[in-house]
């Protein structure tokens, strides 16, 4: 792979090109153009492509177009980067949607590749990681979690798993969501008798947990069950999840008839519990198929410009939950191009099943199965099919799409008319777009952090929340209104050197065929929780920085007498105290506003302070890393230890080298 980026190259207008190398133009349907309505912006922006053009070679690889602050609009792939940007440099046949983007297109920027396979990885690794404003955007990218069957411990153990696969072990899923892996886990403890705890729990356990008594675990840490009947148990449940369920339930079925006749009723209903427990997690499956062992079943739907794409997940012959998801994309875009682009961001930091089923065909599937064979090290199949069971499951899936879509859209309606309320209570000029709600946590000053929130005409926008630790030295414990001074002087700051309120202000309305929820940078309206005092300390923040009450409205809420909901203060700027009437559907939405910023800064703060008490001083010495640490500790046993050992001592440590050593002993004893 090589990186190419050119600036200054001469000119050179496109007559000679040949016209079998032109590629179809992404973005929709081919609608002319009219150069006449923008023709400065659009001349220019071809102008520069015709530049960079004349050197592309005739290869697979990545583009990226770029505007004038150096953002990058818009990532594409290509099996020829010469005829791909040539077919943008020839000023006609247009979408609206390219037009524009050409218009704003100043500097490009390319990456060969050696196949168009590795392009398009490239491609799906690029757009989510720059989400540029022209692709399609895989808005919601959080991990899917899976079920983990550890490998490396005497005792395996059974627990939910997120993120990169380091642990050495058995992985099963993915699972639509949290609630449905604990669901399956709990049948799974019942049924196979596994324990859930760590390895520090497991090692220091004198006598079985609460877990054993209410038998959801064997007890292998105090030797309850031998650990050769233990991995047997392991064994079962692994040839459970890998489908083999019928030949588990047959076994244990026979155990328990065997049991029954040696008239051993106890274990007989240990064993009829386990069969109920299986039953159970195969019971609640809602959708389970014959001619689907391994597949993501994607369909997509497209009502008002929005799109929805439905992903449901088949292992092992069972349905393991579904997932909603709204892809920003411009609404001139077909669901076809809109699907392609999905699936091939959507495995970009997960392995694809052996099947990926779709409800609509999309260009280039054959390059995206290969792609993720690639990835997975596996075959992927991609079909669209047509007839029999598996377009009926089809069908289904669109059906949870179209109704998924149907209930956003009814909630956005709702919420919006939210914020007109909200703009009316506050005597606002205009329905706020974007609100943000501050809070802080702490217990007597000690881990304090504050919290911001956002709310959107989609609702809780999670994606934009933000947590500060607080820096400043000046700060004295406990001080919350110097917490939200400096809260509110950091996120502004920042604001305003990123997103100048000018820029924002001046800049024309989205044209027809932009995606409908933008959203914008600059909050309309600022909700602090705090009475009179901690809206003195944001409006002193926000002038400090430049930032004036015709910018931000700003309200702060008064928690009413013994802390009721119902009898909250608002203060505002220039307006006595007031309160807004009991039943009034805009108190209830600030109501929410705020649990959701006491719910945010309230879990930021526990988990600072669960870090704290975790914390290992060894942590703090610069140049030791997890190696060298594991390494002292299993040298020396505990922390205390290596805090009293001479430094002679240090340097005979395993992996320890005397730059080591001294930088140990010197923060042990510089410290005491």
């Amino acid at each position: 792979m090589s990186r190419n980026t050119t600036n200054d190259v001469p000119p050179d207008i496109l007559e000679n090109e040949d016209e079998d190398e032109s590629v179809a133009v992404e973005g929709g349907s081919d609608v002319e153009f009219d150069l006449e309505a923008n023709p400065g912006s659009v001349q220019r922006g071809t102008e520069v492509i015709k530049r960079f053009w004349t050197t592309l070679p005739n290869a697979p690889g990545v583009y990226r177009m770029l505007d004038h602050k150096g953002d990058v609009l818009y990532v594409g792939k290509a099996k020829s980067l010469k005829a791909r940007v040539g077919s943008y440099a020839r000023g006609q046949a247009h979408s609206n949607r390219i037009a524009r983007m050409i218009g704003e297109t100043t500097s490009m920027e390319f990456v060969t590749t050696a196949t168009e396979t590795e392009a398009l990885l490239l491609e799906a690794n690029l757009i989510k990681q720059l989400k540029p404003r022209y692709n399609v955007l895989l808005r919601d990218d959080k991990s899917l979690p899976y079920i983990l069957l550890t490998a490396d411990h005497e005792a395996p153990q059974l627990v939910k798993h997120r993120g990169a696969r380091k642990r050495r072990g058995d992985y099963y899923g993915p699972f639509a969501s949290v609630w449905a892996v604990n669901r399956t886990i709990n049948a799974l403890q019942r049924a196979f008798l596994l324990r859930s705890c760590n390895d520090s729990y497991y090692e220091n356990r004198t006598r079985p947990c609460l877990l054993f008594q209410i038998k959801r675990c064997s007890g292998p840490c105090t030797k309850e069950i031998p650990l050769d009947e233990y991995d047997g148990l392991a064994g079962e449940a692994r040839a459970f999840l890998a489908g083999k369920s019928n030949a588990v339930k047959a076994r244990i079925t026979e155990e328990m008839q065997k049991a029954s006749e040696e008239l051993e009723f106890e274990r007989a209903a240990r064993c009829r519990d386990r069969l109920a427990a299986l039953s159970a997690i195969q019971g609640v499956q809602g959708v389970n198929t014959q001619s689907v062992e391994e597949a993501d079943v994607f369909a997509i739907d497209e009502q008002a410009g929005q799109f929805c794409v439905e992903v449901f997940f088949f292992r092992n012959w069972q349905n393991w939950g579904n997932r909603a998801y709204f892809p920003k994309a411009d609404k001139s875009m077909s669901p076809a191009e809109v699907l392609g682009s999905f699936v091939a961001q959507f495995y970009d930091d997960k392995p694809a099943p052996r099947v990926v089923l779709l409800s609509h065909e999309i260009e280039d599937a054959e390059l995206v199965g290969a792609a993720l064979s690639t990835r997975a090290d596996a075959k992927v199949e991609i079909h669209s099919p047509q007839r029999g069971e598996r377009r009926q499951l089809i069908d289904y899936v669109l059906r949870n799409a179209r109704e998924a879509l149907g209930r956003r859209l009814a909630d956005t309606a709702s919420q919006q008319k939210l914020l007109v309320s909200l703009g009316q209570a506050f005597s606002l000029s205009k329905a706020p777009q974007r609100v943000e709600v501050y809070d802080n946590s702490h217990i007597m000053g000690t881990n304090a952090v504050g919290a911001m929130v956002v709310a959107g005409a989609t609702g809780f926008m999670k994606q934009h929340y933000r947590i500060f630790n607080m820096k400043s030295e000046d700060l004295k414990p406990g001080d919350d209104y110097g917490m939200m001074r400096e809260m509110l002087q950091r996120r502004f700051s920042r604001l305003v050197k990123e997103n100048p309120r000018g820029d924002e202000a001046t800049a024309p309305p989205p044209e027809d065929g932009m995606p409908p929820d933008t959203f914008p940078a600059w909050p309309d309206l600022l909700l602090i929780d705090g009475g009179k005092g901690q809206l003195e300390a944001a409006r002193q923040a926000l002038q400090e920085v430049g930032v004036s009450e015709n910018d931000v409205a700003v309200i702060g809420i008064a928690k009413g007498r013994d802390r009721d909901a119902g009898r909250e203060t608002f203060f505002k700027p220039g307006q006595p105290p007031f309160k807004l009437p009991p039943r009034d559907p805009a108190l209830y939405f600030v109501q929410r506003l705020r649990d959701e910023a006491h719910r945010f800064a309230i879990g930021a703060h526990r988990a600072k302070r669960k870090r704290e008490f975790t914390k290992n001083p060894l942590d703090e010495i610069a140049g030791i890393g997890p190696t060298r640490k594991r390494a002292l500790l299993h040298h020396f046993g505990t922390v205390k230890a290596i805090q009293r050992a001479a430094l002679e001592d240090l340097m005979k440590a395993p992996g320890v080298n005397a730059a080591t050593a001294r930088a140990v002993y010197d923060f042990f004893h510089e410290r005491a």
